[in-house]
């Protein structure tokens, strides 16, 4: 080979594209998995603005409250929203908590160089419009922007504060019906035989109680609380975790890599937690989204019934237990319904974009 062919091949060499860092078939499952859910423009939006929702209900007191958040009168700043003054530091005469709704405390506040700043929407879940114009409920106006109840609280602070309370609800059920679901069903499934049979025995009664019909008669004779409730619904909802993470481990113990973690003397809890769980967690994965749709929809019924929680908690159910026995107002039972089936509607299109995302049918790349 002359000079001139050993630099052209030098030339050709050097001009070729390097090759890709990673390749999509190289790529991990999760990365995957990951790359397949983004495809997937709708349940992306969605998880965003759902993701935005649940960020903003955590500020719910800055953007909804009747406390100012800063106060300045006569050269002095409070801070109301995490302090509790009397009238008399604005020139009232009585010692209770201030109601700063209260047309003279809020002309007290406009004197002069003193001022106060409210959040966005001026009423807290339990604030009453007392100087309502209108009878309650009443419709929406520039004082109500969804208007008000039928006892005359906010609309708007309801709802923002329900969704808050149905979201995190659904998320600390969710997450304590993994945990059980997942160490029942590795037990189950891992050491099978005789284990599994009294297990699975006791789970097929267990699931066989009438749910509701419980839920509704612990409900009745107990204290109503979100604590109670947490265990009742978590009593009963593990059972579908549990029943997919066993098929998994009945499924992964007898492949290699679990022998040859055996024959490598690992302990069973380390084989079990460390090599099988995190190969058996797809199904799982799946199906948390649905489960707190069921989660929001129980609790929902529940309040709808009077048996969820207390009467001074907000609470979604409770809004459409009043638009059915105000039915002239609408403004009630349609904002409910609006945040109701939004939030529902929202996990449902995130839960089946991971459920398609995770699928294996669909690991290779370019899988329909």
């Amino acid at each position: 080979m002359n000079d001139a062919s050993l630099v052209s091949a030098a030339a050709s060499a050097s001009a070729a594209p390097a090759p890709a860092a990673t390749s999509p078939l190289r790529a991990s499952p999760g990365r995957r998995a990951w790359q397949r859910f983004r495809r997937n423009r709708l349940a992306l939006v969605c998880l965003m603005l759902l993701g935005a929702l649940v960020f903003i209900s955590l500020f719910a007191e800055l953007l909804s409250n009747d406390k100012p958040i800063v106060v300045r009168h006569n050269g002095h700043y409070y801070f109301p929203i995490v302090q509790t003054l009397p009238e008399t530091t604005f020139g009232g005469d009585f010692e209770t908590p201030t109601d700063y709704l209260d047309p003279f405390i809020r002309e007290q506040l406009a004197q002069g160089d003193n001022f106060a700043i409210f959040p966005l929407n001026p009423y807290h879940h339990s604030t009453i419009n007392y100087f309502s114009k209108e009878p309650n409920p009443a419709a929406p106006s520039a004082d109500n922007w969804l208007g008000t109840d039928d006892r005359g609280r906010d609309l708007l602070a309801r709802l923002i504060y329900g969704f808050r309370v149905s979201i995190f609800f659904a998320i600390v059920v969710a997450t304590l019906c993994t945990l059980l679901g997942v160490l029942y069903g590795a037990i189950q499934g891992f050491f099978a035989g005789w284990t599994d049979i009294a297990m699975e025995r006791f789970g097929e009664i267990w699931g066989s109680m009438p749910q509701l019909y419980m839920l509704i008669i612990f409900s009745a004779l107990f204290a109503r609380s979100l604590g109670l409730l947490i265990v009742l619904l978590v009593a009963f909802d593990w059972l579908l975790i549990s029943a997919y993470v066993r098929a998994e481990f009945l499924r992964n113990r007898a492949l290699d890599y679990v022998r040859a973690a055996r024959a490598l003397g690992q302990s069973r809890r380390r084989i079990m937690f460390r090599h099988i769980l995190p190969n058996s967690l797809t199904p799982v994965i799946t199906l948390v989204p649905f489960m707190m749709v069921g989660t929001i929809s129980a609790l929902t019924s529940l309040d709808f019934l009077g048996l969820g929680v207390p009467p001074d908690t907000p609470s979604l159910g409770e809004l459409l237990s009043q638009g059915k026995a105000n039915l002239d107002a609408w403004w009630i039972s349609l904002s409910t319904f609006v945040v109701l089936v939004g939030t529902l509607l929202l996990l449902v299109l995130v839960g089946d974009a991971l459920r398609d995302a995770l699928d294996p049918r669909k690991q290779l790349e370019g899988a329909p």
